[in-house]
């Protein structure tokens, strides 16, 4: 890639490419991840039907403890989307990190949905 490529265009272009292999079923949807500056989204996508099945995010009240875009508004957004998906009978999740790296935010949303009782 060339210098003048942003930043988000180089993700964006990894999350591409991890598309290809990536596909989400009503039995095991993917678990898609988007972070931004000032907070963190999850969603359970069904790509065979094209619908998104579950979406929480941390965008909420100011004072609640689960808002932000920190690592403990990510945890408690992990936790978030792994109960609602248990209250739907979903247990397995393919995880879609849509092309960022593994860490920080990333993680933490991932292992509390592990915790939560959601198996990648």
């Amino acid at each position: 890639m060339s210098d003048s490529t942003s930043k988000n265009q180089r993700r964006r272009a990894r999350h591409e490419r991890a598309r290809k292999r990536l596909r989400g079923t009503p039995e095991q949807p993917r678990l898609s991840v988007f972070r931004s500056l000032q907070h963190i989204y999850a969603q359970l996508i069904d790509d065979d039907s094209g619908r998104v099945l579950l979406a929480v995010s941390s965008l909420g009240k100011k004072d609640d403890p689960g808002r932000g875009g920190n690592v403990a508004a990510a945890q408690a957004v992990g936790r978030k989307i792994a109960a609602a998906a248990k209250s739907q009978g979903i247990e397995r999740v393919v995880f879609d990190r849509s092309g960022y790296v593994y860490h920080g935010r990333v993680k933490a949303l991932a292992e509390a949905a592990r915790e939560g009782g959601l198996r990648f």
